[in-house]
């Protein structure tokens, strides 16, 4: 596949900002951006780089084994950290604030760990597409100073998937996905035992062979969320039965199935005007 002169022009400007920032950690999730970033890293300064892995109960262990995986592929030198978001009330309670929170604790711990090992500088993989949505993540990016390379190369998310799909690379169409807490309706406390109902139900639905998908914990409430092109095999009573049969026991009193199918930060919708406006 070639590239346009447009994107080519793109990938070499990312190329040289990776240069002129040094020794860089890579905050790595092993999503398509963090990962193409971290490769991109890799191949502009070699070990000068490293990716780093925040480690806590919100991140699902098949991520965690996934992320690991590729690093590993690739030659791409990873290194895990533990995070302590759950212990910070803020994040806990669970408002509109708690990507914030979520975000200002890894930053910490990766600006200590820099530190330490005398790295230059810290990136992520926003990108320019997520300008366009509610991220409050962004803005602890902001106040710990963190390079935002995909972001200043304007690299869309498609164009993202494009580059990373003319390096070979296999996450280049890997569906989307967030930490489990962000499964969570806004105002109910995250909690162990909610993220580990929301990753279970989760890895379910992965063994039945669905694709792109949420759980959505509303209490007593599962809506689970599907991609439109895979709803229809959703939608039937054999499905419903097994949907039922895996979520009940998890603890939830209702099972139910979103018609809208899967939305990325569709909990967003639920937040006020005026909530939306004091986060961000």
């Amino acid at each position: 596949m070639s590239l346009s002169p447009d994107l080519a022009a793109k990938r070499a400007a990312l190329e040289s900002s990776l240069r002129a920032l040094g020794r860089t950690l890579i905050a790595y999730s092993g999503g398509v951006d963090s990962a193409f970033l971290a490769w991109a890293a890799h191949q502009a300064v070699g070990d000068d780089m490293l990716a780093v892995i925040a480690d806590s109960p919100s991140l699902a262990r098949t991520h965690l084994k996934d992320a690991l995986a590729f690093a590993t592929e690739q030659g791409i030198p990873v290194e895990i950290i533990a995070t302590a978001e759950l212990e910070r009330s803020e994040y806990v309670q669970n408002d509109g604030s708690r990507c914030f929170h979520c975000k200002d604790e890894l930053f910490t711990v990766m600006e200590r760990f820099r530190t330490s090992h005398g790295f230059n500088c810290i990136a992520y993989g926003v990108n320019l597409d997520d300008q366009g949505d509610f991220r409050p993540g962004q803005q602890a990016a902001r106040q710990h100073h963190v390079a935002a390379p995909l972001l200043e190369a304007a690299l869309s998310k498609q164009e993202i998937r494009e580059l990373a799909r003319d390096a070979g690379l296999r996450v280049w169409d890997k569906p989307a996905s967030a930490c489990l807490s962000s499964r969570i309706e806004y105002g109910r406390p995250v909690t162990r035992e909610a993220l580990s109902v929301v990753e279970q139900g989760e890895d379910a639905l992965r063994g039945l062979g669905f694709r792109q998908f949420r759980v959505r914990h509303h209490g007593e409430i599962v809506r689970i969320e599907i991609a439109q092109d895979e709803l229809p095999r959703a939608l039937t009573p054999e499905m419903a039965a097994e949907f039922t049969r895996i979520f009940k026991p998890l603890g939830f009193q209702f099972v139910t199935l979103d018609l809208e199918g899967f939305r990325s930060g569709s909990m967003n919708s639920l937040l006020s005007v005026e909530q939306l406006r004091r986060v961000g």
